[in-house]
């Protein structure tokens, strides 16, 4: 085995790569972004490696990766399965493990109090790759912070060439960016980009959809050939904003895009069918009865009567989409809105429902990811 030396051109989807005592660290959100908000969610999620891949050319049949991940767990509920690392090879899954050892962080949902305790450098191995030239891709956990420490492979190793595919740049919430999704090419966005034959750049940040200048600005500064924007969920269980800051901050996070986008394919993406969100405000927050019985579960603590007021609902949110974009299509005939009931909708949920009540299950992952290509992607 030979040693590789990781450098940025064998790393895509990452914004920024940081050199740590251990390694390199992916980021999905450039310094200056980081640096703008002191949110410890934003700052855990963003470094989580969702749509991040090592991406070779080689006639390796063997190929190693040091690791170090921090993996989560939850004081009261089950121990969360290890992050998922997914070995694609020429276009086609072909292996997948977990990091053994690793960072620890334990999280108490009831106070917020954190535990961190260090652990070693995982090594994963993936052998009996076939013996010729090959494109080959390590997908990492799209839910676990993974810093990069080495690489070996028993022959030479190139950065993937351009395969002269388009660059699909996405924004989201936590659904893009892979919750309860089985693996990191099964979140939706990976299962959409792969059907579509592009290149997915996933700023799908859980908790963290929250129309942010500095995103706006991480999204205008980024190459690519079609942007996509779902904006609407973390508005509503946050409680974030009423109706009137809601619609110039629309504008504005589209106006920051264009600044550096003018002409590229838009999508506006409103939520998902989401019951509790419906028609009732947020904020939303954890089921005290679902926890105590050992589950995760959540809920919405709103008054529909607060719509009166101002408050957002998804409802709420879909009729201003619809209408701020009908309303710059005058101007932009390549922004688009894509009402997310179409990526999954009443029916579905009556055969697919949400296990939890937010986030959708890896067949559902695959169901979105399966119509957003359809809808959007293949255009």
């Amino acid at each position: 085995m030979q040693s590789i030396p990781l450098t940025p051109d064998l790393i895509r989807g990452a914004l920024d790569l940081e050199r740590t005592e251990h390694g390199l660290l992916p980021h999905r959100l450039p310094a200056r972004a980081r640096a703008q908000c002191a949110d410890p969610q934003l700052a855990m999620v963003e470094a989580q490696p969702s749509g991040v891949r090592l991406a070779l050319r080689t006639r390796a049949t063997a190929v190693e990766l040091d690791t170090l991940p921090t993996k989560r767990s939850y004081v009261g509920l089950p121990p969360r399965p290890d992050g998922l690392y997914d070995l694609v090879v020429d276009g086609v899954l072909t292996g997948r493990t977990t990091a053994d050892g690793g960072n620890a962080l334990t999280v108490d949902l009831a106070t917020g109090a954190t535990e961190d305790r260090p652990g070693p450098v995982a090594t994963l191995r993936f052998t009996g790759l076939p013996a010729r030239e090959k494109d080959v891709e390590i997908w990492l956990p799209h839910n676990e912070t993974t810093e990069l420490v080495a690489l070996r492979a028993d022959a030479p190793v190139e950065p993937l060439p351009d395969r002269g595919r388009r660059v699909w740049l996405h924004h989201g919430s936590s659904i893009s960016h892979g919750s309860d999704a089985a693996s990191p090419t099964g979140i939706w966005p990976a299962r959409a980009a792969a059907l579509a034959g592009v290149e997915l750049i996933n700023l799908g940040l859980g908790g963290s959809a929250l129309l942010d200048p500095f995103t706006a600005r991480a999204l205008r500064d980024t190459p690519a050939d079609v942007i996509s924007v779902k904006i609407g969920i973390n508005l509503v269980n946050l409680d974030l904003m009423r109706l009137r800051a809601f619609g110039p901050a629309v504008h504005g996070f589209l106006d920051t895009i264009r600044d550096g986008h003018p002409d590229t394919e838009l999508w506006v993406v409103s939520p998902i069918l989401c019951p509790i969100h419906e028609d009732t405000p947020g904020p939303g927050a954890f089921d005290a009865a679902a926890l105590a019985e050992g589950h995760l579960s959540f809920q919405a603590t709103g008054d529909p009567a607060e719509r009166a007021a101002g408050k957002l609902t998804l409802t709420v949110i879909r009729e201003e989409l619809s209408r701020i974009v009908e309303q710059r299509r005058a101007d932009d005939p390549n922004l688009h809105y894509l009402d997310g009931r179409d990526l999954y909708g009443e029916r579905d949920y009556a055969e697919l429902p949400l296990p939890d009540e937010l986030h959708p299950d890896a067949a559902t992952h695959d169901l979105i990811g399966t119509r957003f290509a359809e809808l959007a992607l293949k255009r």
